[in-house]
């Protein structure tokens, strides 16, 4: 276990560099659940997530002989925005093996920092082996996105500002990928007030420290399935992070890729908080109820990269799921004004027209009619019924689209 004095240090010397990010109280979600509820909301953070704690006291600690080697990593992205602004700010060298279908936001950051981007294998796993091959053969410094000491010391600073801003913090929800976090929080907070609750979430596509945890043992898991959560998305911990978990761990929990989308729209609408998907995982945890707050509780919203495109579709997704929107196909006589008069009973109904498209060739539309898709903005699902009926009793055949 990394002593309390050491993650002191790092905070000390990252004074200036890394900010302290801010603690918002979650009304919504203390009235959900009947405690206080606070956010930490790393995604304020440089580099857009806690990343940059870890990286800066790495590099930081580096001897002037291997920072002349430069440094290499892998990541899926966050951590590899934390290395390149790291080492841009010592006058390093840094070389970033991403995933080839990364995001693409997490890329475009990395070499914005100056760092080399190299894309490899579809997952963090090849690009981290391609990484460790290139320190091989180049000299260059590894830097792990989570199994080092100097690592879990730099993301422990986030706990010691967690028990600087609320002292009578109870319980603190981490999103779980590597580990990397949760031992940082979890070495500072346990030295200083060991009778905080701490609560580990994963991805459902990622999940092997929720099952070593339940084990009691490091589990093997031979791939990663597809999440929304991509920056927690890591086949297992270390050795050295899962011994953290082990130990500190009250509870490990999984959320679905539907609770996670869910948890960045209300944050994004309620709390004007951009999340990525694993920033949003303790948010989903709780809105989902698969935790209960016990207490004052604060979640860590561990960062906001998440691409513009992979945004603005599940915010496309989320609206229909919320009865936000009402998707729907119909078909309209071929003739001026046919569409016209569906539209116009439409907008009698107050529904908001985004989309329309027409199909005059759907094996369901009759000759002399044409099939038109719409997409349209409304205020909830009676409000989704109101228009179905009017357009039901107009004598248009209504087809709901997902």
């Amino acid at each position: 276990m990394v002593p309390l004095e050491r993650i002191e240090e790092a905070r000390r010397a990252a004074q200036g560099v890394v900010q302290h990010t801010p603690l918002f109280p979650a009304r919504m979600l203390s009235e959900l659940t009947g405690v206080p509820v606070w956010l930490k909301v790393e995604s304020f953070q440089r580099t857009g997530s806690f990343k940059i704690r870890g990286a800066y006291e790495f590099v930081r600690r580096l001897p002037a002989e291997k920072r002349a080697r430069g440094v290499v990593t892998g990541s899926a992205g966050n951590h590899a925005q934390g290395v390149a602004l790291a080492a841009k700010m010592f006058g390093i060298q840094a070389t970033i093996f991403m995933p080839v279908f990364g995001s693409i936001a997490k890329m475009q950051a990395a070499k914005a920092y100056g760092a080399q981007v190299i894309l490899r294998g579809e997952g963090f796993a090849e690009a981290v082996e391609a990484a460790q091959s290139f320190a091989r053969e180049t000299g260059a410094t590894y830097v792990p996105a989570y199994d080092h000491d100097d690592i879990i010391c730099g993301q422990g600073t986030c706990g010691l500002e967690i028990l600087d801003d609320l002292p009578e913090v109870e319980q603190i929800i981490v999103p779980v990928g590597g580990g990397g976090l949760f031992a940082g929080i979890a070495a500072a907070v346990k030295a200083r007030k060991p009778e905080v609750r701490l609560v580990g979430v994963q991805s459902e596509g990622a999940d092997t420290a929720v099952r070593s945890w339940q084990e009691g043992k490091l589990v093997d898991n031979p791939s990663v399935r597809y999440t929304l959560a991509d920056g927690i998305a890591v086949k297992s911990p270390s050795e050295r992070t899962f011994e953290y978990i082990r130990r500190y761990a009250d509870e490990m929990v999984t959320v679905d890729d539907r609770s996670i989308a869910r948890a960045v729209l209300w944050l994004l609408e309620r709390k004007k908080i951009v999340a990525e998907g694993a920033g949003a995982a303790g948010v989903a945890a709780v809105q989902s109820r698969k935790v209960r707050p016990r207490g004052a509780t604060v979640i860590v919203v561990s960062g906001g990269n998440i691409d513009a495109k992979t945004l603005s579709d599940l915010i496309e997704r989320e609206m229909l799921q919320a009865n936000r929107y009402y998707h729907f196909f119909t078909a309209v006589p071929d003739r001026p004004g046919g569409l016209a008069a569906l539209l116009n009973l439409v907008a009698q109904a107050q529904g908001n027209i985004m989309t329309v498209n027409h199909n005059r060739i759907h094996p369901s539309v009759p000759h002399g009619w044409t099939g038109v898709e719409l997409l349209v903005e409304v205020r909830d699902a009676e409000h989704i019924g109101h228009i179905e009926r009017l357009l039901r009793s107009s004598g248009y055949e209504i087809t709901v689209l997902v």
